[in-house]
């Protein structure tokens, strides 16, 4: 696997891939909804386990001026989820709840280029909408596999990675909100 590709950081700061068998999930917060174990779900010492994930509701969040108008007080997707450069609806209002998760994702470009492989350039994104089963989408697509990652681009105009999506974990699919636009 391709250690830039997927890598984390850890609260202390320190970046490491995302596959590390050591990195250990962080414990829920008290308010979060515990998720049913079930084999679908990666174990503890899997590729994509949790490192930094917290749901968050909206009135913990900062800046609260700009995410407060994205994020509903559950913690859902008040407005719809667009591509940034067509315009193409990815995601229905209410659809999404908002998370802190830190995921790297190589920099926007067309799909081919995404699943070559190399050592791509990118982004420590920390702002998600997590959406926990793939037919809630209206309209993404994913790239071929790099390791145990696919990444989610638009599927209009194949550009990204908009998200991502560990192939442990069949229900948990991020999008990037710095690589979408709302409406």
């Amino acid at each position: 696997m391709n250690e830039g590709a997927c890598a984390v950081e850890s609260r202390e700061g320190k970046r490491a891939p995302a596959h590390r068998s050591s990195d250990r999930p962080l414990p829920a917060p008290a308010s979060a909804k515990p998720r049913q174990r079930s084999e679908d779900q990666p174990s503890k010492d899997s590729a994509c386990a949790p490192v930094a994930e917290e749901p968050v509701a909206a009135a913990a969040m900062e800046p609260a001026e700009q995410l407060s108008e994205l994020v509903s007080a559950e913690g859902r997707n008040r407005k719809a989820v667009l591509c940034q450069r067509c315009g193409s609806r990815v995601l229905q209002p209410g659809t999404a709840l908002f998370s802190r998760r830190q995921l790297f994702l190589p920099s926007m470009r067309k799909k081919p280029a995404l699943s070559d492989g190399s050592n791509p350039e990118g982004d420590l994104l920390q702002e998600h909408w997590l959406v926990e089963d793939m037919f809630i989408f209206e309209n993404v697509g994913f790239t071929k596999d790099v390791g145990n990652i696919k990444f989610l681009v638009c599927a209009d105009c194949e550009i990204g990675p908009i998200g991502w999506h560990c192939l442990d974990d069949k229900n948990s699919f991020y999008v990037a909100l710095e690589r979408v636009s709302h409406e």
